[in-house]
């Protein structure tokens, strides 16, 4: 008998898959910071000099606080329940915009950046990271539902003949 879920040719499908995808989230995230970083450099020094680098500099890096913190949190919570995952990611979202906020309304009243590259290069780098996000999970083979059978119904989800306590197929 065959089992639909696993062959040779391709690995069961579990945690790692998920880790897998947003390991390739992290990884995709941090080559989108770098090239931005390049070409906001390049930009915002054609832009307005010295300002316009710092602005670069300081977009790229709250790109990275703002994008990171969640790709992190789920790679560290990828092996535990979803609550306690649903509870980290929380947990991260809401220091991360705390610190984000803090750090806008810091730099905010200081001049040594110019304001526009560094809102462009910051909104280039989260919209970015979202869509690499997406495009991650998108493509990863991650399971809908567990390929483990519940005991008490056949494969096709009848109750089986010891009364299993599943849904009721039609």
């Amino acid at each position: 008998m065959t089992q639909p879920f696993a062959s040779p040719a391709q690995p069961p499908l579990s945690e790692s898959a998920a880790g897998e995808a947003f390991r390739r989230a992290l990884r995709d995230m941090l080559w989108l910071l770098g090239i931005l970083l390049v070409l906001g450099v390049g930009i915002g020094w054609a832009v307005s000099g010295s300002k316009g680098v710092w602005g670069a500099l300081l977009g790229v890096a709250l790109a990275l606080v703002f994008s990171g913190t969640t790709v992190i949190s789920v790679l560290r919570s990828v092996n535990t329940s979803p609550t306690h995952t649903a509870m980290l990611v929380m947990g991260a979202w809401l220091v991360k915009i705390v610190v984000v906020f803090i750090a806008l309304a810091v730099l905010a009243r200081l001049d040594f950046y110019d304001h526009a590259v560094l809102a462009a290069v910051l909104l280039a780098g989260v919209l970015g990271s979202a869509v690499l996000d997406l495009r991650a999970v998108q493509r990863a083979r991650i399971p809908y539902v567990d390929a483990d059978p519940v005991p008490g119904l056949d494969p096709s989800g009848r109750a089986g003949e010891n009364g299993g306590s599943g849904p009721a197929v039609s």
